[in-house]
């Protein structure tokens, strides 16, 4: 492990049973400090990887350090020195915000006085205090997000791991979410982050993994990953019209450097993308083939994953759930 790295993995493996590959040879450093995601949609592996690096389970491959120590072998002092917000928030509906940030503190030996000054400023960190003294049953989605995070930080943890924080939260309640980790990561915590979300990876992230089908498949900080398309991108919606003719019709395209043919579009990467999207409606215009609307833009991080994947993450990412392995195999 590097000096500086906060998480390291090398060839980090799981299989369920049923010969299930969750996650399929991973490698992957973190410096200290960074705020680093992990992109992909549901059944991608994300949080099957995050369990494996915070010890809840064994890898059945490779290796992976947090902070120098070993994740199987030294499993208790990396637990001490982590913090962790998974996606299942378990709390107590009749206890009280404090109430349950005192208790999280005993089981890290921070009793009394301490307890309740250390639960305090939790509390005033994630913007809970007025709310302190109410049943957790009352908080609504984005509070409950807030003070999972908060009794993760009870220990002063050198990495936090959050596995998707915000999904299923308004935006308001995101951008709450995004204001405390940027908070929390400006007192020199390491975070590791997973999302579905294209903006949340792309506005907080200072470097990103996109993992897809167990195997990571592209990797940087989200201005360079974005940066090596180095085109505009023409999308034409086929609606209905045939694809590989119109494919065909376009291929000599001038300034094109490659065609990706989606579920109901054709993604056209090209120079200069205003001035082909005129020599597009000619040519179509020309072939009598009447596609649907025509839009051009500049690279986004779902034109890199469908770079890398031949298919796009936004609109996949609550739709794939009977390809689900991270939660339901576990169970078996």
């Amino acid at each position: 492990m590097s000096e500086g790295d906060a998480i390291q993995a090398s060839d980090l493996r799981r299989t369920f049973k049923g010969g299930v590959d969750a996650v399929r040879g991973i490698d992957m450093r973190v410096s200290e400090g960074e705020i680093f995601g992990f992109l992909g949609p549901n059944g991608a592996g994300k949080t099957t990887t995050v369990r494996m690096l915070t010890t809840l389970l064994p890898p059945t491959g490779g290796d992976a350090r947090i902070m120098g120590l070993d994740v199987v072998a030294q499993a208790a002092t990396v637990r001490e020195r982590i913090g962790v917000a998974l996606q299942e928030i378990g709390l107590d509906p009749v206890q009280s915000g404090r109430e349950l940030l005192e208790l999280q503190c005993g089981l890290y030996g921070i009793t009394g006085a301490a307890a309740r000054e250390r639960a305090s400023e939790l509390l005033e960190l994630v913007g809970l205090t007025e709310a302190s003294g109410r049943r957790t049953k009352t908080y609504s989605g984005g509070m409950k997000r807030r003070l999972d995070l908060a009794s993760a930080l009870v220990h002063s943890p050198r990495v936090l791991f959050l596995d998707e924080p915000t999904t299923g939260l308004d935006p308001a309640s995101r951008l709450t979410i995004w204001e405390e980790v940027r908070r929390i990561n400006g007192d020199g915590t390491t975070v590791f982050l997973t999302t579905q979300y294209l903006e949340e990876a792309d506005r907080l992230c200072d470097r990103l993994a996109i993992i897809d089908e167990g195997r990571i498949v592209a990797e940087g900080t989200p201005e360079r990953l974005k940066s090596t398309l180095g085109h505009d991108v023409v999308s034409v919606a086929l609606d209905g019209a045939e694809r590989e003719r119109t494919a065909a019709v376009l291929a000599d395209l001038p300034g094109l450097e490659r065609v990706v043919a989606e579920a109901e579009a054709l993604a056209l990467y090209v120079d200069d993308g205003p001035a082909s999207v005129a020599e597009v409606v000619r040519r179509l215009d020309r072939a009598s083939i009447r596609p649907g609307s025509i839009s051009v833009a500049r690279p986004t991080l779902d034109d890199v994953f469908l770079r890398a994947t031949g298919r796009r993450l936004e609109g996949d990412a609550g739709s794939r759930g009977e390809g689900r392995v991270d939660d339901e195999r576990e169970e078996g």
